[in-house]
């Protein structure tokens, strides 16, 4: 993972939450340090923050692509911003170059969670490589499976070294177990790592599927004008289609509708975050995020992934595809 992603170092850890909890403490997030990220991400980019005592400040959605609307993240920044979280979205790739540009003005460490988008590339550089550290995980429903599983990865000699100690325990390095800072036990076994081995070296045909799955149902549901469909490409890169996302454009189907309904003709399906402004968890905790975040709220209610396996066929596609219009 370190060469396909040109990082220094390669921590596999148990799970992507474990690799978020490893980053966040690795770059010095406190207590009351503000982090900015996108509200519409999963719960465990906000709950590495607010484990750490700190600060999750939101960011908007981009309507299109899905991924946090890059040109708001200056105007959040306050003297207790710590570091920026980018988080690549259902596999579109946040516009990166603008994100750094302003966490170098600021001195901020970037955080880059690249867990749905392994194998994917920004302006040709492998997304893994961006940021002060980047994480991966290897659920099964990623390109890179170990059943559970993840990574965090570094080019920093110093939090190298912390990466390795804070998966591991802490031990100490005279005499193993006398501790002098608090650990985690998020080591991966060898029996994961041998299976994450053999799928990073299929990875080519695992994206080349996807891709393709991508391009089949663009073509198959383009004509229908019932949903948003994915962009399937930007100046900075293409859809590597993680999962094959789509937003209902009749605000009376939303998405809990249409998800019930093929539901019951046999598709399965499964339904966008839910943001993090909206979790009812982190009322009771310090949050701030811009005033507005409509976008990622009409994404939430309204959108939803279609089958998306590495299995799926044009014949699939074909009966997805006829049970939508059976329901239109």
């Amino acid at each position: 993972m370190a060469e396909l992603c040109k990082r220094k170092y390669a921590y596999a850890v148990c799970n992507g939450t474990a690799a978020l909890e490893l980053a966040v403490k690795a770059i010095g997030i406190e207590k009351g340090d503000e982090v900015i990220m996108p509200t519409f991400t999963i719960i465990s980019c906000a709950l590495a923050v607010i484990r750490a005592g700190g600060i999750p400040v939101y960011v908007d959605a981009d309507p299109e692509t899905w991924n946090m609307l890059v040109d708001k993240v200056e105007s959040l920044i306050s003297e207790k911003t710590k570091a920026i979280m980018a988080v690549h979205i259902y596999g579109l790739t946040v516009d990166m170059d603008p994100l750094l540009e302003i966490a170098q003005k600021y001195n901020l460490k970037v955080i880059e969670d690249a867990a749905e988008v392994i194998g994917q590339t920004y302006k040709g550089k492998p997304c893994g490589s961006f940021g002060d550290i980047s994480t991966f995980s290897f659920y099964p429903n990623k390109h890179v499976t170990t059943g559970e599983g993840g990574m965090v990865l570094v080019d920093s000699d110093e939090m190298a070294v912390q990466c390795k100690s804070l998966r591991n325990l802490c031990f100490g390095k005279t005499e193993r177990f006398v501790h002098e800072e608090l650990g985690w036990n998020f080591r991966m076994s060898n029996l994961q790592a041998a299976v994450g081995v053999a799928q990073l070296e299929r990875l080519s045909q695992t994206v080349a599927k996807k891709r393709e799955g991508g391009r089949m149902y663009q073509e198959a549901l383009k004509e229908d004008d019932l949903f948003a469909l994915p962009v399937a490409k930007t100046e900075y890169c293409e859809n590597i289609y993680w999962v094959f996302g789509v937003v209902s454009k009749d605000p009376a189907r939303p998405a809990k509708w249409w998800m019930q309904k093929l539901g019951i003709e046999g598709i399965g399906t499964r339904p966008f975050f839910h943001p993090m402004h909206k979790q009812p968890i982190f009322r009771n905790f310090e949050i701030k995020c811009f005033p507005n975040l409509e976008h990622a709220e009409h994404l939430a209610q309204n959108g939803f992934y279609l089958p998306s396996g590495l299995t799926l066929t044009s014949n699939n596609i074909h009966k997805i595809r006829e049970a939508i219009l059976k329901l239109a």
